[in-house]
C-alpha cells in the first residue's frame, strides 16, 4: 500500500504571460542556516553574517537588502548583485468586510497562487492559510481550484515565502499556519516538508500551530506519520461511504474508505495525536441524517474532531447547494451522539472567494 503510485497530474493549463520579479535572480528564501552559511563562506564573509542574514529573512522578515542594517553594506550590494530576498510579488490583495486579506502572489514564471491571512476574535489571534501548489490534480467537484488543473508544485522557498511576505506586508504576529490553500500538499510531500521546517525552525512557529489538509493521499499518510511530528493533520473526507465520496472526490476511487480509514487509525496509533475529519456539507447530496449516522459509525474509535463546512458557493454550473442552518445543526447534532466534537466552520472573506473551496485565480480561470 505504502508503494501504491501517486496519480499522475493532467497536462499543465496556461496561463495569461505577466511580468515576472525583477531580474530573474535566484531568491535566498528556502535556503536552510546551513546553505546560508556555506553561501556566505564562498563569499568570504564571516560565518557569523549567515547567522544575521538568517534573522532577517525568517524572524524579521524584510523583503530588502537595504534593511539588513547590521549587514556592512559592501555585503549587501554583494548579494544584492546576485540574489533577491523572495521571488514572490503581490499581484492584487483584497479585504473582506470580515478582516480576511486574499493575497494572490504573481511567481516567477508568470504564474500565480492565493494565500489568506484570517483573524480570529475567539482566540485573538491570526491564522494564514498557505498554497502548496498552483492549481489542483485533486478534482474535487465543490472545488473552485479544480477548474485549473494542476500547472506545478511550489518550491520550498515558495511555500515559506507566502508566510513570510504577508507577515512583512500585514504587520501582523502570525503564529497558526494552515495548508489549506491551492493544492493537495500530500503530492507536494517533499517540498512541504522542507518549507515546514523552515517555518517552524527559522520562522519560529510552533509546530503544534500547524496543520496540514489532505484529500486522502493514503502512501503519504503513512509517511507523514513515521515523521511523527507534532502538527495537526486534517482529512478533507466530506462522504462516510465510496459511493459518495466517489462523486464528488475522484480520490476516492484510487484510495477508497477501506484504505484510507486504516491509514488513519496508523497515524493516530503512530503519533498519538488526534486528527481534524473535515465534512462540506452539501444540500441533498452527504447532509441527510442517514449520511451523519454512518459517519458517527464509520469513526467509532478514531480520535478525531469533526468540523463541519457549509458549502460555499463558486459559480454557476458546479449543481450543489448550500444546506440550510437547521439541516447544518441537525447533522452536527446526529454526529455529536456518536461522541465526537463536532464544529461548525465559521467561514471567514467568504465575499471575497476567500473562503473554503472558493479559491481559484479569476486572473486564470475568469471566475466571478
Amino acid at each position: 500500500m505504502i508503494n501504491t503510485p501517486l496519480p499522475t497530474a493532467p497536462e499543465a493549463t496556461q496561463t495569461s504571460p505577466l511580468p515576472l520579479p525583477s531580474e530573474g535572480k535566484p531568491a535566498l528564501i528556502g535556503m536552510t542556516l546551513p546553505e546560508l552559511r556555506a553561501l556566505v563562506q564562498e563569499m568570504e564573509e564571516p560565518t557569523f553574517r549567515a547567522d544575521q542574514l538568517h534573522h532577517w529573512l525568517y524572524v524579521k522578515c524584510v523583503r530588502h537588502f537595504d534593511d539588513m542594517s547590521n549587514l556592512k553594506k559592501t555585503f549587501r550590494d554583494k548579494l544584492a548583485e546576485r540574489f533577491q530576498v523572495g521571488s514572490l510579488v503581490i499581484d492584487q490583495k483584497e479585504v473582506s468586510q470580515d478582516g480576511t486579506v486574499k493575497y494572490l502572489f504573481r511567481l516567477p514564471d508568470g504564474k500565480v497562487v492565493e494565500s489568506v491571512l484570517m483573524y480570529f476574535e475567539e482566540r485573538g489571534s491570526y491564522a494564514i492559510c498557505l498554497s502548496t501548489q498552483v492549481g489542483c490534480a485533486v478534482n474535487c467537484g465543490f472545488c473552485a481550484t479544480a477548474k485549473l488543473g494542476f500547472m506545478r508544485n511550489l518550491s520550498v522557498g515558495e511555500i515559506a515565502e507566502q508566510y513570510l511576505y504577508v507577515q512583512s506586508d500585514s504587520g501582523k504576529e502570525i503564529r497558526n499556519i494552515v495548508f489549506m490553500g491551492q493544492g493537495e500538499p500530500l503530492l507536494n510531500y517533499d517540498n512541504l516538508m522542507q518549507s515546514i521546517q523552515i517555518l517552524n525552525q527559522s520562522a519560529e512557529v510552533g509546530i503544534r500551530h500547524i496543520t496540514i489538509s489532505t484529500s486522502g493521499i493514503v502512501p503519504r499518510i503513512y509517511d507523514l506519520a513515521r515523521e511523527n511530528r507534532q502538527l495537526t493533520l486534517a482529512v478533507s473526507l466530506h462522504a462516510p461511504d465510496d459511493e459518495t465520496r466517489e462523486a464528488i472526490m475522484p480520490i476516492n476511487r484510487k484510495w477508497p474508505l477501506d484504505q484510507l480509514m486504516p491509514a488513519l487509525h496508523h497515524y493516530v496509533d503512530t503519533t498519538g495525536k488526534r486528527l481534524t475529519i473535515e465534512y462540506i456539507l452539501l444540500a441533498g447530496v452527504n447532509d441527510q441524517p442517514g449520511h451523519a449516522h454512518a459517519l458517527g459509525e464509520l469513526l467509532k474509535g478514531l480520535k478525531c474532531n469533526v468540523n463541519l463546512i457549509p458549502y460555499n458557493p463558486i459559480g454557476d454550473g458546479y449543481g450543489y447547494k448550500r444546506p440550510s442552518g437547521n439541516a447544518t445543526h441537525r447533522f452536527r447534532e446526529v454526529v455529536s451522539s456518536y461522541g465526537k466534537k463536532v464544529t461548525i466552520r465559521v467561514e471567514r472573506g467568504v465575499d471575497i472567494a476567500a473562503a473554503c473551496g472558493q479559491l481559484a485565480n479569476k486572473v486564470q480561470t475568469g471566475l466571478s
